[in-house]
């Protein structure tokens, strides 16, 4: 009973109503320090953009765990199915909105304390980029996953899990140590 209440139509249709209150629910704190204090909305972008990237990268550490679980399970089985609506909602609920808020973010402080200037900041942008075409490569395979087309085994899937975390010691290096400055 709990398997299909998860797989349900009418559960997607409340988590993708939920995930809309969410974002209006953001819109509204993010335009409460622009408007009460407009001085400190970078500070405030800055807390903002942190937030996203650790949600965006939680969805991409733990995408792959998924992928993994998937691929030991049997095409059509109850196992698989509940597998397709984890990965679709998280993509669609969690990694494609915490992506696009980190870039949005990132995007203004590069240029709001940065003006893009500066090698670190560069190559940060670069490995953001590097990150997102992992992003892409996830979606794509929670959309193979969902026809059930012909799976990579389990081994590959440990392997892509490593991507997303040597990018981001990566780009926390580049953050916090500037050694291009």
């Amino acid at each position: 009973m709990a398997d299909e209440l998860q797989t349900h139509e009418a559960t997607g249709r409340r988590a993708r109503f939920k995930a809309a209150i969410a974002l209006v629910v953001f819109l509204a704190l993010l335009a409460l320090p622009y408007i009460l204090v407009p001085d400190q909305f970078y500070l405030w972008a800055k807390a903002f953009h942190v937030i996203a990237v650790i949600s965006w990268m939680a969805g991409l550490f733990y995408m792959p765990r998924l992928f993994i679980y998937h691929t030991d399970a049997p095409e059509g089985s109850v196992q698989s199915e509940t597998f397709k609506v984890m990965e679709q909602r998280l993509l669609k609920v969690i990694m494609n909105p915490a992506m696009m808020i980190s870039w949005l973010f990132g995007l203004y402080l590069a240029w709001e304390g940065f003006r893009f200037q500066g090698g670190w900041l560069h190559a940060k942008i670069l490995a953001v980029v590097l990150l997102t075409l992992a992003h892409v490569h996830q979606s794509h395979w929670v959309r193979r996953f969902a026809k059930d087309a012909p799976r990579k085994p389990a081994r590959y899937w440990r392997m892509m899990n490593e991507i997303p975390t040597v990018l981001m010691i990566l780009i926390v290096i580049l953050v916090i140590v500037k050694p291009f400055a």
